[in-house]
Parts: C-alpha cells; sequence; structure tokens
C-alpha cells in the first residue's frame, strides 16, 4: 500500500466520522502540494461543501484537524482556501517503507499475451532500427510479465519475397561459390553484402536501358537482373529443388549470423515463425475470403479487399499470377498463432510507424473473416531512429550495422571509464564484462527512454555519459550503493525488516515515496506499452538517491537505528534500480 492510498482511505473514514457520508476512492483527489506551502500532497475540497454544509475552507480545516487528531498519517497541515496542504508524518512514511520490505512483488496474474518483435529480412545483417525495435519488444514483453501476464515472445522471420530473391540472384553471378566460412564473415553480413550489390548491378543496367531510348519505369522492369529475380521467385513458389536449395541454404547462413548478434544483445525469444510456411496458410485464407465474397478478382486474376466503405481503400492480397504479398503471410500468421495459442487474447506487434495503415487493413480483413479477436490485436507503433548523415537504406549499404554499433558503444565506455580510473580493483575478465554491460546498458536506455511515437536522434556519445539521463549514470548508482552495502556488511550494520524510527529528513521520505510508486509504474509502462516511463522512474529514482548520499551521513550516523535505516533503505533502492533496469533488458553492475 503506497501513502496515497493511506491518506485516501483516512480521509474517507475521517469524512464519515465527521459528515456521516462515505466518500468513494475516486472522489478523493489528491495532488502534489504546490512548492510555496508546506506539505507533500493536497486535497481539493471544494466538492465535498455539498456534503458538509460549510465552505471549502471550514471544510478543509476540519478535515485536517481531525486526520492530525485521529490519525498517524497527518504531522501538521494547512488550508490555503479550499485546499488542505498535508504534511505526512514519519510515522507514515516508516509504515509505507515496512510495507515495502515485505512486498514480495507479485502482480495477480491477468492472462496471456504475444508480443511480436525483431521481424528481420533474410537478406541483410541487423541494423540501428531494428534494434529499437527488438529492445522496445523485449522491454514491453518483460513489462507485461511483472505487470501479472503471461507472454509468448515471437518473431516472423521474412525469408521469402522478391527481396531474398535479390541477394540469391546476385551470389549466384558473383558469388563464385564463396561462403561465409571461406570468406571469414558472419552469415548475415556475407548475404547483406550481395544485397547491395544486386542493388548497384540493378542501377547499372537500368541506366544503359535508359540511354537505350527506354522510359525509367520501363527500364526497371526490363532490367535483366529484376527479372531473373522474378524469375527465381516463382521457381521457388513451384519447390524448383534447385532453387529452394539455394534459398536453405543462404537462409541458414543468414540464422547464424542473427542467432549471434540476439545472443550479443541479450534477447530471445519463445517461438519462431517462418513467413514461407505461413503465406500458404494466408493465400488459403485469401481464397475461402474470394468465396464468401468477402474479396474479389479482377480480370487479370489478382484478388483484392475494397475497404472504401471503411474509410479505407482497395488493397492486392494476391498478385495476378497467384504470388502472395505481405499481406498475406500477416493474415496466415495472425491465424496460425491463434491456432497454436488458443488463450491469447491479445497480439502485439512492435512494427516501425511507416506501416501504420498495414495494421489497419490487417486487422479489418481479420475482423471481416469473421475472426473477433482482431479487435484485439494491437500495433505497438514507433518512430524511427535518424542518424546525422540521414535516413538508413540496406540496398545502399548505408545502414550503422546493429553488430558494428554494440561494438563501437563498448570501446567508447572502455575509454570513459579508463579515464576515470574506476577499474583499479578489476581483473581484465572483469573490466571488459563491466564495458560490455556499461556499453550495453547505454545503448538499450538511449533507445527506450523515449516514448515509442517519438522519433530519435541516435547519439552514441551523449548515451555513454556517466552523468545526466543515461543508462551508465543509472549503473553506476547501483554500483555506488552496492560498494556502501559491502562497507555496511563489513562493520556488521544489521539489516532489519522491520523499523520505528521518528526522525526522517526530507530527502529520505522523498526516496519511500519513490520506491512505494514502482508497482504503479510498472502497471502504466503496461498500459501504455512505453518502457520509458520505467527509464524515467529509474532515473529519478537514482538522481533522488544521489541527494541523500551528497547530503546525508550513512555509515557513520551516531544514532544506530538511522544508520540501519539508512543501510535497509539504500539496499531496497539498490534492489528496484535493478528491477526497473532489469525490465529495459539492463544489468546492473555491482563494481565501477
Amino acid at each position: 500500500m503506497n501513502i496515497e492510498q493511506i491518506l485516501k482511505e483516512s480521509i474517507s473514514n475521517a469524512f464519515q466520522q465527521l459528515y456521516g457520508a462515505s466518500l468513494a476512492e475516486e472522489e478523493v483527489a489528491l495532488q502534489p502540494t504546490r512548492k510555496e506551502f508546506e506539505g507533500s500532497h493536497t486535497l481539493v475540497c471544494f466538492p465535498f461543501s455539498r456534503i458538509s454544509k460549510q465552505n471549502p475552507e471550514a471544510t478543509a480545516t476540519a478535515l485536517g484537524e481531525y486526520l492530525q487528531q485521529h490519525t498517524d498519517v497527518v504531522d501538521r497541515f494547512n488550508v490555503v482556501k479550499g485546499f488542505l496542504n498535508l504534511v505526512i508524518s514519519d510515522k507514515a512514511w516508516i509504515a509505507v517503507f515496512n510495507v515495502i520490505l515485505q512486498n514480495n512483488g507479485q502482480m495477480a496474474k491477468k492472462g496471456e499475451v504475444m508480443v511480436e518483435y525483431s521481424s528481420p529480412n533474410t537478406n541483410k545483417p541487423l541494423h540501428l532500427g531494428h534494434m529499437r525495435n527488438i529492445f522496445l519488444g523485449w522491454s514491453v514483453s518483460e513489462i507485461l510479465e511483472a505487470s501479472g501476464q503471461q507472454v509468448t515472445r515471437v518473431q516472423i522471420i521474412n525469408d521469402r519475397g522478391i527481396h531474398i530473391c535479390k541477394s540469391m540472384v546476385a551470389w549466384k553471378r558473383y558469388g563464385e561459390g564463396a561462403t561465409p566460412e571461406s570468406e571469414g564473415a558472419k552469415g548475415d553480413k556475407f548475404i547483406g553484402n550481395y544485397y547491395v550489390r544486386y542493388d548497384r548491378e540493378f542501377k547499372s543496367e537500368v541506366a544503359e536501358l535508359i540511354a537505350g531510348g527506354q522510359e525509367s519505369a520501363e527500364a526497371e522492369r526490363n532490367a535483366p537482373i529484376f527479372k531473373e529475380a522474378q524469375d527465381m521467385l516463382l521457381k521457388w513458389e513451384k519447390k524448383d529443388p534447385e532453387v529452394y536449395a539455394l534459398w536453405a541454404k543462404m537462409n541458414g547462413w543468414v540464422y547464424e549470423g542473427f542467432n549471434t548478434t540476439y545472443k550479443k544483445m541479450g534477447v530471445d525469444f519463445d517461438k519462431l515463425y517462418y513467413e514461407s510456411d505461413t503465406y500458404l496458410l494466408g493465400r488459403e485464407e485469401v481464397l475461402k475470403g474470394v468465396e464468401k465474397g468477402v474479396f474479389y478478382k479482377k480480370d487479370d486474376g489478382s484478388v483484392w479487399v475494397d475497404l472504401t466503405d471503411d474509410g479505407l481503400d482497395e488493397k492486392l492480397l494476391l498478385r495476378s499470377d497467384g504470388t502472395s504479398v505481405y499481406m498475406t503471410q500477416d493474415i496466415g500468421t495472425a491465424i496460425l498463432r491463434y491456432k497454436d495459442h488458443p488463450n491469447i487474447n491479445r497480439q502485439i506487434y512492435t512494427v516501425g510507424n511507416e506501416q501504420e495503415y498495414h495494421f489497419k487493413v490487417l486487422f479489418l480483413i481479420l475482423d471481416k473473416l469473421g475472426y473477433s479477436w482482431a479487435r484485439e490485436c494491437y500495433h505497438l507503433s514507433y518512430g524511427m531512429v535518424d542518424l546525422p548523415f540521414g535516413k538508413m537504406k540496406s540496398r545502399e549499404g548505408t545502414v550503422v550495422d546493429a553488430d558494428d554499433l554494440i561494438d563501437e558503444v563498448i570501446a567508447k565506455t572502455r575509454e570513459k571509464t579508463m579515464e576515470l580510473g574506476k577499474i583499479d580493483e578489476l581483473s581484465p575478465e572483469e573490466a571488459e564484462n563491466l564495458y560490455r554491460m556499461l556499453g550495453l546498458g547505454a545503448l538499450k536506455y538511449y533507445l527506450l527512454r523515449v516514448d515509442p511515437k517519438k522519433r530519435i536522434l541516435f547519439n552514441p556519445e551523449e548515451s555513454v555519459d556517466l552523468q545526466g539521463n543515461t543508462g551508465p549514470f543509472i549503473q553506476y548508482t547501483h554500483a555506488r550503493i552496492s560498494s556502501l552495502l559491502r562497507k555496511a556488511d563489513a562493520l556488521g550494520v544489521e539489516r532489519k525488516q522491520h523499523f520505528a524510527c521518528d526522525k526522517l529528513t526530507d530527502i529520505e521520505k522523498e526516496l519511500v515515496y519513490r520506491l512505494s510508486e514502482f508497482p504503479e509504474r510498472i502497471q502504466d509502462a503496461a498500459r501504455e506499452f512505453s518502457p520509458s516511463v520505467i527509464a524515467q522512474y529509474a532515473y529519478d529514482l537514482a538522481r533522488e538517491y544521489n541527494k541523500l548520499w551528497q547530503n546525508v551521513i550513512i555509515l557513520k550516523e551516531e544514532d544506530e537505528t538511522l544508520r540501519e535505516f539508512r543501510v535497509a533503505l539504500s539496499a531496497k533502492i539498490a534492489e528496484v534500480i535493478s528491477s526497473a533496469l532489469g525490465l529495459l533488458g539492463i544489468e546492473s553492475p555491482v563494481r565501477m
């Protein structure tokens, strides 16, 4: 129970005693006290005059006097017009802290959800854009679990389509039998290089055709390498043995590369879905939809859905040659997931905001096909990650590779930490592990501290700063507390689970209040699908603790009870910081 709940119960009881009327919890409107007045919580009393039959100021005074005289919650109060400003007693703050110490953090179970994230194409390595997606989806999964929900983490691997065939064509033309092993390359980067090579050759062929007199659009359709990719896609859908074997081999190289990167990132999945499996189910559903009159065929054989009555437009579902589009496989994937996990009550798709229209259409189509759960599907939309040199383009090779970025940020944290001389007590192995923790912490925090809907301008240098709103600052605070706790243990300071202090500083009261907020912040973050709520909470808690560190004596406090309380408070703050960072996928070092 937090201080607001205690206050609301006390106020409701006071109202009952004074005026013989009960107040519902939502009627007790508490707000932070304005800085120019004493107190932490303010009760707005204007709405109660109709019950008390007194003016708001008299009502506030009567309530304040009752709370001060008959409860241990309010130490003193002041009234400004109809606003009752309350100063919470030290006993109340200690009572809240004692509850926090006893709380096991378990949340009531709320059902099952499925969260999709990553969803890469098998024609290129993971890059900075994927990283926001992956860290966001993984963190939201953690937060939902912490809020009491059962979560299944999945990804759909886009392993088919014209873009995959482009890499395959380029490798057949120019690979000369090369493999990741023969080139000493990571599998996904190896394939990504051929995707870039395809784009370069395609542009060259288009330029030649334009020079020969063709229009730009015509030249793009007639480029030999593009026609070869189209032909390969048709052969793949017909299960041509040679094409299928090449596809399986090249995808295998990519998967090995992806798994290495996922392990480096510290993320995982419960189940993988492959577009090459789900698009067939999607196609079956689309053809059933034609029979039901939900979709229609054009003269060229292509299948469409008309959504104009729903304020959208017409959408292609099957091409005239019978091949599937992205929407087709997404229909199949959604249905298959509910068959595999019939108890999930919501599917959450972590996909960039440029696909908002796509998901509006997808959910509407599923609803029209008769799947009632479609209305509970949710697109976790997020803004793009911008770079100083502009937008990333995979086919042009201008992306920021995920592996390279992780290595760069770790290198920057190594450099900064060594400059500050904070690694004297660490072995070389421990130091390298610390640099990894700080580097990944810096990267994850920087990408998660911003509301998902907002764009991010990524600044690696700023992300690793040990001061300000950064992951390393919060991690350093945790390490600082861990150091204090080791010293406290060496001094034999007892770790009690219950306190009866009667003299707290304002900083200590603020820290107890912030600790009490953590369960509520988890629920807020789960409701909003926003790790930024947890990131801001962790930063605020760490920043407030540093005020305690700088202004309050802890280990040298002569009053034994106060010393034990401050050590226990520090320990709980370290625990909550670690839990909050854990929800973001960030480790908490104990030495820095």
